[in-house]
């Protein structure tokens, strides 16, 4: 009998890597990740008690609204004014999303036809790419420069009619760079001469490092009609499992919006909204608690890929939890990554599922480590690094 045709759609989308690294973490016990991008601490008690509190009335487990519990939306509108500058007007919508993955979906599908066009900055959040391609639009993919930073020149030059957004993420994934505040406020207002949206994750907005600090585009005066804004629980607060985030978009996307959440989604899970509620008691200060112990961490991982000496080089990027090291070998980086998990215990992520298949590049990611288990770690790395670059 002949195979069931599949979609040609889905056909095209690259395969998800973190489940196949994951894959070889499994055939491997003892293997340390230095690939997927999670923190190591646990989210705040006051999350836990909240779900620990969560269900004792029959209408909990009911569906509630497709726009979040009114409790999260008037928490998330404070937090939007005093942490970001965002200071919510009748014309913009908050809805809260089952991460901000979905929330970036969500909004793509409010936007854009299939065969429009997104611009997204290499190396790129896989992801997006994905989302992208699942919409049946089209990535227009802009290199940034040797320090991952944007290039705003060539954001402009790849602008076409069918050009619907361009999206920044700062701090990256997964470069760790933190873009220049005067470069998000050009790619904003570029967006608004040329009746675009400008989609801005800010999913790390709480990690960075040695005197950066974040910027939020939407933030910026008349930013309102074509600003869509995107923030995630998982990292700051640990909550990654649990798979809430929220966005902020222009009212007029709010029909579009609501279709989609309510098709995909119906309503965000609602115990994890009161995780998040729980989470915000406590608010930023718990992150930034543990942030002191992260920039130690990743100092100590550039200092140990600084001992490959030219054969690996690493921009000195400052935000998010992530350096991308750029190796000197003709090896695949999914052949060194094979390699590195089954040969020395430790994992990465290889630099194509970014969009970077010139060169050799992994994605190390050090949010899960914490100074007395970095040691470890970078050994098995470097220490394998320098073997498999000297074969």
């Amino acid at each position: 009998m002949d195979m069931l045709p599949q979609s040609q759609r889905m056909r095209a989308v690259q395969p998800p890597v973190i489940p196949h690294v994951a894959s070889l973490i499994r055939q491997t016990p003892g293997t340390i990740s230095l690939g997927q991008g999670v923190v190591h601490y646990a989210p705040p008690p006051q999350a836990l008690e909240a779900v620990a509190n969560f269900g004792g009335e029959t209408s909990e487990h009911h569906y509630q609204s497709a726009r979040g519990l009114p409790e999260l939306q008037e928490a998330l509108v404070t937090k939007l004014a005093g942490e970001n500058s965002i200071v919510l007007a009748e014309d913009q919508v908050l809805m809260v999303t089952a991460g901000s993955n979905m929330g970036f979906y969500h909004a793509l599908l409010a936007i854009a036809d299939p065969g429009d066009e997104i611009i997204i900055s290499s190396p790129y959040y896989f992801n997006h790419e994905m989302a992208i391609t699942m919409a049946n639009c089209h990535v227009v993919a802009v290199p940034t420069d040797d320090e991952y930073q944007l290039r705003i020149e060539a954001i402009t030059e790849a602008i076409t009619e069918r050009t619907r957004a361009i999206v920044t993420i700062s701090p990256n994934n997964p470069t760790g760079a933190v873009y220049r505040p005067e470069d998000l406020r050009t790619v904003n207002e570029l967006c608004r001469q040329k009746n675009i949206y400008h989609f801005s994750d800010e999913a790390y907005e709480y990690f960075t490092y040695e005197g950066s600090e974040h910027f939020s585009p939407g933030s910026l005066p008349e930013s309102r009609e074509h600003t869509i804004s995107l923030y995630s629980f998982s990292k700051g607060y640990g909550l990654a499992s649990w798979r809430v985030g929220y966005l902020v978009a222009p009212a007029h996307l709010l029909a579009a919006l609501e279709k989609a959440q309510d098709t995909i989604l119906i309503c965000p899970p609602v115990v994890s909204q009161h995780a998040a509620l729980g989470a915000m008691q406590v608010g930023p200060s718990y992150c930034r608690s543990f942030i002191a112990d992260l920039a130690t961490v990743r100092r100590l991982c550039i200092n140990r890929l600084g001992e490959l000496g030219d054969r690996c080089s690493v921009p000195d990027t400052r935000g998010a939890f992530y350096l991308l090291a750029r190796l000197e070998t003709k090896t695949t980086a999914l052949d060194v990554v094979e390699r590195l998990v089954r040969e020395y215990q430790v994992a990465a992520i290889p630099g194509e599922a970014f969009g970077l298949n010139q060169g050799c590049y992994l994605r190390i990611a050090f949010g899960a480590l914490r100074q007395d288990t970095v040691a470890q770690g970078m050994d098995r790395l470097v220490d394998g690094l320098g073997e498999i670059l000297s074969s």
